[in-house]
């Protein structure tokens, strides 16, 4: 058999370790190496070759490269798609989708709870250069999803979770509405990844990971991905990565590839160190609020036990009965916990998100007055929650 078919009759663990991965055929070796090529060699006749064709037999590496073929093949069967483009960075895949799909005169729906670049591109860039209506709307209620879609809406975008405040929404109900109205419903899944969520398996018609996040898991590399049908995936290579050259490096696709192998065992970590954390979180009398999936108390609790199969991801907010500079100083009090932006490393990572956060309209009441993300690593749980409360006690809460 060949090794590099692991479909849905294997197991996610099993199609983490082998999918993508085969004898290298020169040399014998077990793990395919990194082939550090811009150029690959042409065939006798090449003047009837395309030269901004994607995918197919390497040709140069804007055009695709090994090593990035190898980690689509990976993601591919992770996610349960029929193809996948790998990109430079979660931006742009998310640019890529948008840019492939949308054209002047079309109408985009996309949550008001989203990833600072979705809202930059969708809110400000697109509209601005290129006429593209777009609306913003709370797609944890379907129904100002609905009432959102117009005769031109070609696509509606979301994240569930959602950056930063954890919003949950419905998979499934807002794939029916797309679908219903000839639409496509993209899904940002970085929060969740595919171990805890797989959205095609839902409905959704795209699925968009930032790589950098779990997929890689170790704060080392870059990179974004679309998995979807051949179709939509065809067009996302040829514009966005040849013709917009958002290719990534061979090295940054074989990091992720690595990273990979090993996403199950993490996210098991980091879904169970996130649950741990939010309830000893929501027993503290100094923390103002907790928003977490995996918890009875958030909002969308239901339908994400509907739809997140494995746990509830690694990303909770939570924020303080405290002023400005006292967030600041419980950062600084930290000793294992991180300051840093991004998340799914291996190291527990926290960022204050303060009042002048242009998008806090947007947010839930209690987000206001500023509030921190947190992103569960792969401590021992009890030196992570040691962590918060010294931090707790030195700020005096």
């Amino acid at each position: 058999m060949d090794k590099r078919t692991y479909g849905a009759e294997f197991g996610f663990q099993t199609r983490a370790v082998h999918a993508g991965n085969d004898v290298d055929r020169e040399t014998g070796a077990i793990r395919r190496p990194i082939t550090m090529a811009n150029s690959y060699e042409l065939p006798y006749d090449p003047t009837d070759m395309n030269w901004s064709s994607a995918g197919g037999t390497p040709l140069y590496t804007r055009n695709g490269g090994a090593n990035q073929n190898y980690l689509q093949e990976k993601l591919q069967a992770l996610e349960g798609g029929e193809d996948c483009v790998v990109l430079a960075s979660g931006v742009a895949a998310l640019a890529g989708v948008f840019f492939a799909l949308l054209k002047s005169g079309d109408h985009a729906v996309f949550s008001t709870i989203t990833y600072i670049a979705v809202y930059r591109l969708l809110n400000e860039l697109l509209p601005d250069k290129y006429g593209i209506e777009t609306t913003l709307v709370d797609t944890s209620d379907p129904r100002q999803v609905q009432a959102a879609i117009r005769p031109n809406t070609k696509l509606i975008h979301m994240e569930t979770p959602g950056n930063p405040t954890t919003q949950i929404s419905d998979i499934a109900a807002i794939a029916r509405l797309a679908h219903e109205n000839g639409a496509l419903l993209s899904v940002d899944n970085t929060f969740a990844s595919p171990y805890s969520q797989r959205p095609l398996e839902s409905g959704a018609d795209l699925v968009v990971e930032s790589l950098t996040k779990y997929i890689n898991g170790h704060g080392d590399a870059m990179g974004g991905a679309v998995i979807g049908a051949k179709s939509l995936i065809d067009r996302i290579r040829a514009e966005a990565m040849v013709n917009l050259g958002g290719a990534i490096s061979p090295f940054n696709a074989w990091l992720i590839m690595r990273g990979a192998v090993t996403l199950p065992l993490r996210m098991r970590e980091h879904n169970s160190n996130a649950l741990a954390v939010a309830r000893w979180l929501e027993e503290q009398k100094g923390v103002r609020f907790v928003a977490y999936p995996g918890l009875e108390s958030h909002k969308g609790h239901e339908i994400a036990q509907r739809q997140m199969q494995n746990g509830f991801g690694g990303v909770l907010a939570f924020g303080l009965k405290a002023d400005h500079d006292t967030h600041n100083r419980f950062v600084a009090s930290l000793r294992v916990i991180t300051s840093a932006v991004s998340l799914g490393h291996d190291e527990s990572l926290i960022v204050f998100l303060g009042e002048n956060d242009e998008r806090q309209y947007l947010y839930p009441e209690e987000f206001h007055g500023g509030f921190f993300r947190f992103s569960a690593g792969l401590e021992d749980v009890q030196d992570i929650i040691a962590d918060l409360a010294g931090a707790l006690n030195a700020v005096g809460l």
